[in-house]
C-alpha cells in the first residue's frame, strides 16, 4: 500500500513538473486571451444580446466569457501555471546550485575527455614550480582557483560566472510574482467609474460590477472640461481633457491642483488611478446672443438656455431661442430665433448661425440678431482602479528583467587543470567547458593555453604532448 501511494505521489510530481502541464497552460491562457479579446467585456445584458442570440448568450454568461479575466477558470489556470513553475524550480534547481557550489574537483580521465575544451602537454618545469606558475596564471587571467591532490596528482579547478546557471529561475521566480501581483489585482483589485460635471466634485465613485459606491477618502473636483476638435474633419474631437483637484482633509493637494488628465495620461493618487474615458453634456446648454432693433438702433446681450426667452431691446415683444433641426447643425453653431411681437405673434422661426452672420443680413426684418457664443456645460467620464497587485507586479517586471540578463549575458565557464609526473616530467593538462556561448569560450581558451605556454617556457613548437 505504501508502494502504491509512493508510486501516485511520485507519478502526480512528474506532472506538475512536466514540460506538457507547461505548454498545455501556456496554450490554454493564449487561446482563452483571444477570447478575451473577441469577446467584448463587462457589457450590459442588453448590449451583449444585440450582438448574440439568447442560446450563445446564456452559454457565454455560463462560462463567464463576459468578464473571463476574472473568471474562475482563469484565475485557476493562473493558479495551475504558478504551480508548475514553482515544481520545475524545485525539481531542477538542486543539479544547478550542486554544479555551482559543489564543482568536481579531481575529475577522472573519462571526465576531462568529455570536455568540449582540452590541451595537454609536457613542460620541462617541476611539478611544484608548474602548480606555483599555474595558479598564480589561473589567478590572474580567470579567477579564484581550489588546489586539491589526489592519487599523485595536483589538480587546479576555476570558475566563473556561476550565477549564469540560475537566471532561468530568477525568470520563472518573476513570472510567479507577476501571477501572484495579476491574481491580487483579480481577487481585491476595485474597477470603477464615475462622471463629474464641470465645477462639481465627489468623494465617491461607482463599482462598475455592483454600481455601489466605493469611498474614495479623499475629494476630486473637476474644474474644468475641454474638447479640441479636428479642422478638417468637424465635429470630430481630437483630445479632450480634465483638470482636476484633489482636496483631502479640507485641503488642496499639492501637485494635484488643476492637474490635466487626457487619454493614455491618467491621474495616481493613494493608489487609485484616473483614466480619461469618456464626456457628455451636462445639463442645458447657454446662448449668448445679441440683439438690435433696427428702428430705435438700441441693441443688448442675452444669456439664455435653449428654449429661453427674453424681451426684446425696445420691449415691443418677446424672443425665444430653440435648438436648430438636424439638418442645419452642419452650418456648426446656432439657434432657432423666433419673434413674438404685439403685431405679429406667431412668426415661423429662423436660423441664426455663429459662423455665418451674413445670413442674419440677408433676411432683413425689424430685429437683426448674432450669436455669440454657446456654453455646453460637460461632464468628464472618468474610469477609475485601485490595484494593489501593481506593486508586486513592478517587482516581477524588474526581476524579469535581472534574470533575463543574468540567464543571456553571464556564461558559467569552469576550468580544471592536471599536473602530474609524466617519465620524469611534468604532464599538464588543461580542459573547460561554458555553459552558453561556448564559441567566444573556446577563443578565450586558446588564448589561454598561449599564456600557459609561455608562463611554463613551452613553446607550441616545442612542447613534447602527452
Amino acid at each position: 500500500m505504501a508502494a502504491k501511494d509512493r508510486s501516485f505521489i511520485d507519478s502526480l510530481w512528474d506532472f506538475v513538473c512536466s514540460l506538457k502541464l507547461t505548454l498545455f497552460t501556456l496554450i490554454m491562457l493564449a487561446v482563452t486571451s483571444i477570447i478575451g479579446t473577441v469577446v467584448l467585456q463587462k457589457r450590459s445584458d442588453a448590449e451583449y444580446l444585440q450582438i448574440y442570440s439568447e442560446k450563445v448568450f446564456r452559454l457565454f454568461k455560463a462560462l463567464d466569457f463576459f468578464d473571463m479575466y476574472n473568471s474562475w477558470w482563469f484565475i485557476l489556470l493562473m493558479g495551475l501555471m504558478t504551480i508548475n513553475l514553482i515544481c520545475c524550480s524545485i525539481n531542477r534547481f538542486p543539479r544547478a546550485w550542486k554544479i555551482v557550489a559543489q564543482p568536481v574537483l579531481t575529475p577522472g580521465e573519462g571526465f576531462l575527455k568529455a570536455l568540449t575544451s582540452r590541451e595537454e602537454f609536457l613542460t620541462k618545469s617541476s611539478l611544484e614550480q608548474s602548480r606555483g606558475q599555474l595558479q598564480g596564471l589561473l589567478e590572474k587571467k580567470f579567477g579564484k582557483v581550489e588546489v586539491s591532490e589526489a592519487d599523485g596528482k595536483i589538480f587546479l579547478f576555476s570558475q566563473k560566472g556561476g550565477l549564469g546557471r540560475f537566471g532561468a529561475y530568477v525568470v520563472h521566480a518573476s513570472i510567479i510574482v507577476i501571477l501572484i501581483g495579476a491574481m491580487m489585482g483579480m481577487i481585491w483589485g476595485t474597477k470603477a467609474a464615475v462622471n463629474i460635471a464641470e465645477g462639481d466634485e465627489t468623494t465617491v465613485v461607482y463599482d462598475r460590477d455592483t454600481g455601489q459606491p466605493v469611498d474614495l477618502g479623499f475629494t476630486v473636483k473637476c474644474e474644468d472640461f475641454t474638447i479640441d476638435y479636428y479642422e478638417t474633419r468637424r465635429g470630430m474631437p481630437k483630445e479632450y481633457r480634465s483638470l482636476l483637484t484633489v482636496v483631502k482633509d479640507g485641503q488642496e493637494v499639492p501637485g494635484y491642483t488643476k492637474l490635466p488628465v487626457i487619454v493614455n495620461d491618467p491621474m495616481t493618487f493613494e493608489g487609485w488611478t484616473f483614466y480619461q474615458a469618456s464626456y457628455g453634456p451636462a445639463g442645458d446648454p447657454v446662448v449668448l446672443v445679441r440683439a438690435k432693433s433696427r428702428a430705435t438702433g438700441q441693441e443688448l446681450e442675452y444669456e439664455l438656455p435653449v428654449g429661453g426667452s427674453a424681451d426684446l431691446p425696445d420691449g415691443k415683444g418677446i424672443f425665444r431661442v430653440m435648438p436648430p433641426p438636424q439638418s442645419m447643425q452642419r452650418f456648426g453653431p446656432g439657434v432657432a430665433v423666433q419673434v413674438a411681437t404685439d403685431e405679429a405673434k406667431n412668426r415661423p422661426p429662423f436660423m441664426v448661425f455663429k459662423n455665418h452672420p451674413k445670413f442674419e443680413e440677408k433676411r432683413g426684418g425689424a430685429y437683426v440678431f448674432t450669436m455669440i457664443g454657446v456654453d455646453q456645460p460637460q461632464y468628464t467620464g472618468l474610469e477609475v482602479a485601485k490595484d494593489p497587485g501593481v506593486p508586486v507586479v513592478w517587482v516581477g517586471c524588474a526581476l524579469m528583467v535581472l534574470g533575463c540578463y543574468v540567464a543571456f549575458f553571464l556564461s558559467h565557464r569552469r576550468l580544471w587543470l592536471v599536473i602530474e609526473s609524466v617519465k620524469g616530467k611534468t604532464g599538464v593538462t588543461l580542459g573547460g567547458s561554458a555553459h552558453r556561448n561556448q564559441p567566444a569560450f573556446e577563443l578565450f581558451f586558446e588564448d589561454l593555453i598561449k599564456n600557459i605556454r609561455t608562463e611554463l617556457n613551452a613553446p607550441a613548437g616545442e612542447a613534447e604532448e602527452v
